[in-house]
């Protein structure tokens, strides 16, 4: 009997392991399809109406825009724990109101954060601007419900960009399901890039983790049948 509920107990744990290389090799191919996605429209650069940026069925997907617009008055989006060259910091995000266009995130770019974690002042950029970017999906809010924490100068500090919510508390209609990072040539906002997977694993990493999770697996798996054979030698008697 000992030697069933030890089967049964290195069975689910096999089960687990392998479940969780299994979700890092998921991980890792959807990562290298985001990659081949963007680097596709970034080295095509074939502009489309801000608008697109609203599209449901595209909410996923990426692409190269353009247009005219203004940014609305009203909180700035800091968006918490974001590291850029080692160090650690936010991105900050003003709401843009593109001609013929509902009104999106556009990304301004990444500033530090002090010891004191003093949140910098966002200006909102003056006048009608001439756009031109990366349509993308927001980060990712990872495994925790996105927060949003009202600052008292008025502006958001968040730990994932949540469309919806956000637009509720902008007392906004709706906000384009992605957001828009504009061309880093741009004298636009901060310290800015159009890398696709920031403050993220790479495919690579997630890669390596499966290996190691089934590993383990195939360690527990070994271990199981090294103790099932000893405990089926039979015993000399004295």
């Amino acid at each position: 009997m000992p030697l069933v509920a030890g089967w049964a107990l290195a069975l689910i744990v096999i089960a687990l392991f392998c479940g969780l290389g299994t979700w890092q090799l998921g991980r890792a191919k959807q990562k290298e399809a985001m990659l081949a996605a963007s680097q596709k429209i970034l080295t095509e650069r074939r502009p489309v109406p801000l608008a697109q940026a609203a599209r449901p069925e595209l909410r996923s997907g990426y692409a190269w825009a353009s247009g005219h617009g203004h940014f609305l008055p009203g909180p700035a989006v800091l968006l918490d724990n974001q590291n850029h060259d080692g160090r650690a910091g936010i991105r900050a995000y003003r709401v843009f109101q593109a001609d013929g266009a509902p009104p999106l995130l556009v990304e301004l770019g990444w500033l530090p954060l002090p010891g004191d974690r003093r949140l910098p002042a966002i200006a909102v950029p003056d006048g009608e601007q001439a756009l031109s970017g990366l349509i993308a999906p927001p980060p990712s809010e990872g495994l925790v419900k996105a927060v949003i924490t009202v600052q008292p100068g008025g502006d958001y500090l968040v730990t994932g960009l949540d469309v919806p919510a956000l637009a509720r508390d902008l007392k906004l209609p709706a906000l384009a399901p992605r957001v828009f990072r504009p061309d880093p040539a741009l004298p636009l906002g901060y310290a800015r890039d159009l890398d696709i997977l920031p403050n993220t694993l790479p495919p690579e990493r997630h890669l390596g983790y499966a290996v190691q999770w089934f590993g383990l697996a195939l360690a527990v798996l070994i271990t199981a049948l090294v103790v099932s054979r000893r405990g089926r030698r039979p015993r000399q008697a004295h």
